[in-house]
């Protein structure tokens, strides 16, 4: 069952959602941060063993140039309850201008931090990214009983646009 505005506004009184958060009739837009994440433009190949190939940048004005890739955050931190689930997704008037927005889509019951996102410039042209910006949705749903397992896993907290973590599956 997706949870409806009065349910979400419900979350903000809790402080899963912060005060601010924009609520529609089935979703939380949520805004772009200020923190990018590109992979290192020298490199000539990427390892799965090591965060250390993102170049950072904190700014209020990022250009993405065409098929070009890079991460981003939403300024937003969340908590999402052991009784829901939540998945992302790009908002239609930000994908029509040719950025196709990404974030693995699933956030997991007890996972709490800022959403790292992946965006690519589908289009010819390079797209301003501005800090503030809705950027994409967040739409949360029931679990049939809330969960025993809350995630506590490797992006657990994160904040800003975080790298793949993958390596630390490695160290399992």
């Amino acid at each position: 069952m997706i949870l409806s505005h009065q349910t979400l506004n419900g979350l903000k009184e809790l402080g899963h959602l912060p005060r601010f958060a924009q609520v529609g009739p089935c979703s939380v837009d949520l805004h772009l941060g200020n923190t990018f994440a590109q992979l290192g433009i020298k490199q000539k190949f990427l390892f799965l063993d090591s965060e250390s190939v993102y170049q950072h940048v904190q700014t209020e004005d990022f250009l993405l140039e065409p098929s070009k890739f890079v991460l981003a955050s939403t300024q937003e931190k969340i908590s999402v309850p052991n009784h829901l689930a939540a998945f992302v997704a790009g908002r239609s008037s930000v994908g029509r201008l040719g950025l196709q927005i990404q974030n693995a889509g699933f956030v997991d019951s007890g996972f709490q931090g800022q959403i790292t996102l992946e965006l690519y410039n589908q289009s010819e042209k390079p797209i301003l990214l501005k800090a503030g910006v809705r950027i994409c949705q967040i739409v949360f749903f029931q679990l049939d009983e809330p969960t025993a397992q809350p995630y506590a896993g490797k992006y657990q907290g994160q904040e800003g646009a975080t790298g793949s973590r993958l390596y630390k599956d490695f160290e399992a």
